[in-house]
């Protein structure tokens, strides 16, 4: 695929954005590239390759899904400001 200044400057219209009319030439070089680029991995053989959600390779952290009482209301509230019973009270921030 080749892009010529038209291109650039048709896309830039439609994506409102100002191109001056000194930019467009090398824009369109340095999209050139881009798609030369993506034409060549294009070329890559990928064959066999399991598809991948990371380069990384990471593993999940699996906890015992156990059943408790829940938390200590009482507890929680000793670490709040202000409360109201089992409330935490904190500033009015919309009028």
């Amino acid at each position: 695929m080749s892009v010529d200044k038209d291109t650039v400057q048709r896309i830039a219209k439609l994506a409102r954005i100002a191109v001056p009319e000194e930019k467009l030439a090398p824009m369109a070089d340095a999209l050139n590239g881009i798609f030369n680029w993506v034409e060549m991995l294009n070329e890559v053989d990928v064959e066999g390759v399991p598809a991948m959600t990371s380069v990384v390779a990471q593993k999940l952290k699996w906890r015992e899904d156990e059943i408790t009482e829940g938390g200590d209301a009482q507890a929680l509230m000793g670490n709040a400001p202000e409360h109201e019973g089992t409330f935490f009270v904190v500033p009015k921030v919309v009028e």
